[in-house]
C-alpha cells in the first residue's frame, strides 16, 4: 500500500476501469456512485415488463480494442465473450432484402478485397482504397468530403460503420476520429476485427468479474453516494461533499472523477467539457429464434444500423437518434420491428412484446469541434485527474475509450501522485 487514498467518483466503465488499475497496483480504493449499480450504460437489468435480463444498449467490441482486452483479462472475463472467432460481417439491405457478408481474412494484408465473394456488392478493388483518406486527416476535418456517397462501399459499409461508431451525422463527423477507430480495428488487419459480444450480458461480461476482482483486493464499493460539490484549500480537494456527508482527504489523497461531461460542467465549470450530445435509441423484443453464428447484423437503408439476436432477445441500435425526431419514439418499435421481422422472417404486422429506450445524452457529438474540447486526464491540480469517454482519449464514445480514459486517470495518480 502506497499509504494514500484514492476516491474514484462514478461506477462506469471509466471509473471501474480507473479503479481496478489502482487496486491492482496496490492502492487503497473507494469508488462512489450516485444509482444503486455499477456500470453506467454499460451494464444488464432484469426487465420486468419482459421478464428478462437485458442490456441498456448494443455494443459491438472488437479483438482489436486493446483496452478492452486488457481489462477483461485483469477480470478474468475473457471467456465471457464469444462470438463466431472470424472478421465477418453480416448485412442486409433493408430497401431490397439482399444480404451478404463482408468476410475479411485474419492476416493484416487485406487478401479479402480481391475477392468478389468477400467484399460488398456491387463495389470494385478500388473503392476499399478511399478509407485511405481518412489515414490523413487533421484536428478540423471532417468526413464530409472524404467519401463518395453515391458509392456502393459507402452506403452499404462506412455509412452504417461510421454511424454506429460515432453517433454523429457524417457530414460533421470528425475524421480525425474514425481514423482513431480505423487504425486500432482495419489497420491493423483482420485479426483485430474479430467481433466480440458477451455471451450473457453485459454486466456478465464487464460489471461483475471487475466489482469481483475490486473486493478481493479490498476496493470499497459505497451506492446512492451523489457528489455535490468539493471543498477546496488551494489547488488541492480537501474534502467531498455526499449530499452534506463530508469525506476529507489527507495530504497524499486523489480524487478521480469519472463522471458524465454535464455533469462535470455543473461541478467543475473551468474545466473544458464537450457541450453537444447524440441521441440513441435501443429496441428489445421477445423472440422465439435461435442465436446467430455471428451474433448480430449490419443495417442498410433502415432506422438501425445493427440488429443482434441472442438468448430469445432481438436487439436494436439506432444511433444518432436526432435523425429521426419528427418521429414518436413509441411508434418506433412498429416500424423497427418490420426491419427485425424481414431480417428474421417473421410476420412484420405482429409485433411481439417489446421495451424501447432512449438514452438522450449517449454520448458528445463526435465533430472537431467538440473533439478538441475533450481534456485531459491530468488536470494540473495537486490531487485530482478525470476520466470518461469524453475525455481525450483519441477515440470518440465508446467502452474502449471509457476504458482507456480510466488507465489514463490511474496513470495520473501512480506518476504524479507519488
Amino acid at each position: 500500500m502506497s499509504g494514500r487514498h484514492v476516491h474514484v467518483i462514478g461506477a462506469g466503465m471509466a471509473g471501474l476501469s480507473a479503479a481496478l488499475q489502482l487496486s491492482l497496483s496496490g492502492e487503497k480504493v473507494t469508488i462512489y456512485e450516485a444509482a444503486p449499480f455499477a456500470g453506467g450504460r454499460c451494464r444488464s437489468f432484469l426487465d420486468r415488463e419482459l421478464g428478462c435480463r437485458i442490456d441498456n444498449g448494443n455494443h459491438l467490441v472488437l479483438s482489436g480494442n486493446v483496452a478492452v482486452q486488457d481489462y477483461l483479462y485483469l477480470t478474468n472475463a475473457l471467456d465471457t465473450m464469444g462470438g463466431s472467432g472470424k472478421p465477418h460481417f453480416p448485412f442486409i439491405d433493408i430497401s431490397t432484402g439482399e444480404r451478404w457478408t463482408v468476410k475479411m481474412n485474419k492476416g493484416k494484408f487485406p487478401w479479402w478485397i480481391f475477392s468478389k465473394k468477400r467484399r460488398v456488392p456491387g463495389t470494385k478493388l478500388s473503392d476499399y482504397f478511399s478509407g485511405l483518406r481518412v489515414l490523413m486527416a487533421g484536428s478540423l476535418d471532417t468526413l464530409a468530403n472524404k467519401f463518395d456517397k453515391q458509392g456502393k462501399i459507402y452506403q452499404r459499409f462506412w455509412e452504417p460503420f461510421i454511424i454506429g461508431a460515432l453517433n454523429t451525422e457524417t457530414d460533421i463527423a470528425s475524421a480525425q476520429l474514425l481514423k482513431g477507430i480505423f487504425v486500432q480495428s482495419f489497420g491493423a488487419g483482420g485479426e483485430a476485427c474479430i467481433p466480440l459480444i458477451p455471451k450473457v450480458g453485459l454486466s456478465e461480461s464487464f460489471v461483475i468479474p471487475c466489482l469481483n476482482v475490486l473486493r478481493q483486493h479490498d476496493a470499497e464499493i459505497k451506492y446512492y453516494h451523489r457528489l455535490r460539490s468539493m471543498l477546496w484549500e488551494g489547488d488541492q480537494v480537501r474534502a467531498l461533499d455526499f449530499n452534506g456527508t463530508l469525506v476529507e482527504l489527507g495530504d497524499n489523497d486523489w480524487v478521480i472523477l469519472a463522471l458524465p461531461a454535464w455533469f462535470m460542467r455543473e461541478l467543475l465549470p473551468e474545466v473544458p467539457t464537450p457541450t453537444d450530445f447524440r441521441s440513441i435509441i435501443n429496441a428489445h423484443y421477445l423472440v422465439d429464434m435461435p442465436d446467430m453464428e455471428e451474433g448480430f447484423t449490419g443495417v442498410v437503408g433502415g432506422y438501425s444500423e445493427w440488429i443482434f439476436v441472442r438468448n430469445g432477445l432481438a436487439s436494436v441500435t439506432i444511433s444518432c437518434a436526432e435523425r429521426h425526431k419528427d418521429i414518436p419514439v413509441r411508434d418506433m418499435a412498429r416500424l423497427v420491428w418490420r426491419e427485425v421481422a424481414l431480417f428474421l422472417g417473421l410476420d412484420p404486422d405482429k409485433v411481439p412484446q417489446h421495451r424501447i429506450f432512449l438514452e438522450k445524452y449517449a454520448t458528445f457529438v463526435a465533430t472537431p469541434e467538440q473533439n478538441n474540447r475533450r481534456p485531459t486526464s491530468y488536470t494540473g491540480w495537486k490531487n485530482v485527474a478525470l476520466a470518461g469517454e469524453w475525455t481525450a482519449t483519441g477515440l470518440p464514445s465508446t467502452i474502449e475509450g471509457a476504458i482507456r480514459s480510466g488507465m489514463k486517470a490511474a496513470q495520473v495518480v501512480m506518476r504524479w501522485g507519488k
